[in-house]
């Protein structure tokens, strides 16, 4: 596997660049079938016309992704860990390549088909199944343990959230829309379908456009994110040389690194020895042998940056090993571009496994931790991960143009079927207003727990909640291919992947 731009021959270039190209595509794909939700509203209640609500709306997805890389990168990194990187590692150059393009290539295959029926299918569902499909055909061709390519835990928490968050936006939606009928009564004309080509009076505008950019800001900041997760993996999986850490790192980063392991190192020492931990530097205690590769849990072939991570016990003795073996790789250091290229790629693994050794402790320990302490560990734990999860500045920057851009076309057969296919009455101000306040709230909550969630599911759903709320009944044909669609993606975009690596494999 290449670890730098340099060492890829003519046909991994090509191959990286058709990737990127395809990886900005599917965000360009999914700002006109997404985003086509959020200006939903505003263009069937005639508040914007239809290239003012789109060009508004694509300002506020690019804002809502740029916005995203200030408070941190979780959603991004969900679908990096989703499929375990190491694996685009050990399968080599051309392996690792075909894969990313099989996953890319599947899910804008999906999506745009999806989008050309004028159904408001899931490029959330769309690209995780992709992932799902590629890291199950990897074992596959492999010959490795079926599933042994897809990081499960990760897959369950992502897959769970999807689920959960249509029934959140029904239901909330229904109960805002009930709630706004009994303080808003002596408003009659808010709970009115659109009367012909006439805009709704200006304060009911007013509100329409500012759900809208809502919805728009926190689409960008979640899909946004899945972009930037979906670039980075492909870039740490083909170059891990070059982008397995951030090599913005500096001395006062690494510095401010080296504190958080000597807290930790501090806490753990304590629950080793039994005896209190200093009050200083943190690093008192029994000591420890100096953490080898082998202590660290990675089976080192340097010659071909092969690492393969193994499970590190959340035992505070073995932590501690893990602790000391990625402060050493840290001591002295002025910048981490001062790495070998080699080493980068063992740091990201020995920081990634030390990870999920304070994760699951904190999970087993759970009812015997102190608050305080809880905290701790967690904001310890958190700042470790800055020094992986990260994306360069052109990536997010990409992202929102590709994002922004493909909001400004395509809009119009998705809001047909959301202003008037999901109930048997055309959509109120109201219900539209009530549905976008529920999937922005909805979407910017996902956000904070780090949870990639389709705007989709949630906005759709929250439609359909105000329009049984509202006693307006459903068109079941509608949701019935609404359903098909939704309960159909994650299994197409799952075989559809497959499919496509096994056949590249074969090819090339």
């Amino acid at each position: 596997m290449a670890s730098t731009l340099s060492d890829l021959s003519f046909v991994g270039l090509l191959i990286l660049g058709i990737s990127l190209a395809v990886a900005f595509g599917f965000e360009f794909v999914n700002g006109f079938h997404d985003t086509s939700n959020a200006v939903a509203t505003v263009i069937y209640t005639h508040s914007l016309k239809p290239v003012q609500a789109v060009v508004w709306s694509g300002l506020w997805n690019f804002l809502g992704v740029m916005y995203a890389t200030t408070t941190g990168l979780a959603v991004a990194f969900s679908i990096v860990h989703l499929l375990p990187v190491e694996l685009l590692v050990d399968l080599g150059q051309r392996a690792g390549l075909l894969m990313v393009a099989s996953l890319l290539i599947a899910a804008v295959i999906w999506n745009v088909g999806t989008w050309y029926l004028g159904l408001p299918a899931s490029s959330s569902h769309t690209l995780i199944g992709a992932v799902l499909g590629v890291g199950l055909a990897g074992s596959f061709v492999t010959g490795t343990p079926l599933g042994g390519g897809v990081n499960w835990g990760k897959a369950e928490e992502v897959i769970l959230s999807l689920l959960i968050s249509p029934l959140i936006g029904f239901a909330c939606a229904g109960l805002l829309l009930a709630l706004t009928k009994r303080l808003m009564a002596s408003r009659p004309e808010l709970f009115e379908p659109p009367h012909g080509q006439a805009p709704p009076p200006s304060w009911i505008r007013c509100l329409l456009v500012f759900t809208c950019t809502g919805v728009s800001f926190a689409h960008g900041s979640n899909d946004g994110q899945k972009g930037i997760g979906l670039i980075m993996l492909v870039l740490i999986g083909v170059l891990p040389g070059a982008y397995a850490v951030n090599l913005r790192y500096g001395k006062p980063d690494i510095a401010a690194t080296v504190s958080s392991l000597d807290q930790l190192r501090g806490y753990f020492g304590k629950e080793a020895n039994g005896t209190s931990a200093s009050d200083g530097d943190g690093v008192q205690g029994r000591p420890v042998d100096q953490a080898t590769p082998t202590a660290l849990g990675l089976n080192v072939e340097w010659g071909n940056v092969s690492l393969t991570t193994a499970h590190v016990d959340p035992t505070a003795p073995a932590i501690l090993r893990q602790l000391d073996g990625v402060r050493a790789d840290l001591d002295g250091r002025q910048s981490l571009a001062d790495l070998p290229v080699t080493e980068r790629w063992k740091l990201r693994l020995g920081l990634l496994q030390l990870r999920q050794a304070v994760l699951d402790y904190m999970k087993g320990h759970a009812p015997m931790l102190p608050a305080s302490e809880r905290l701790a560990l967690g904001t310890s734990e958190e700042r470790l991960m800055r020094v992986t999860e990260y994306a360069p500045n052109w990536v997010p920057m990409g992202v929102a143009l590709a994002l922004g851009f493909g909001t400004m076309i395509g809009w119009k057969r998705i809001v047909v079927t959301v202003g008037e296919k999901i109930g048997k009455t055309h959509l109120t101000y109201a219900q539209g207003a009530c549905a976008e306040i529920t999937a922005a709230a909805t979407i910017a909550a996902a956000d904070g727990y780090g949870l990639p969630v389709s705007t989709t599911h949630v906005l759709s759903s929250g439609i359909a909640g105000t329009m049984a709320a509202n006693g307006s009944g459903l068109q079941w044909s509608t949701i019935r291919n609404l359903l098909m669609a939704w309960v159909l993606t994650l299994p197409a975009a799952i075989m559809l992947s497959a499919t496509l690596y096994v056949i590249f494999s074969w090819l090339f």
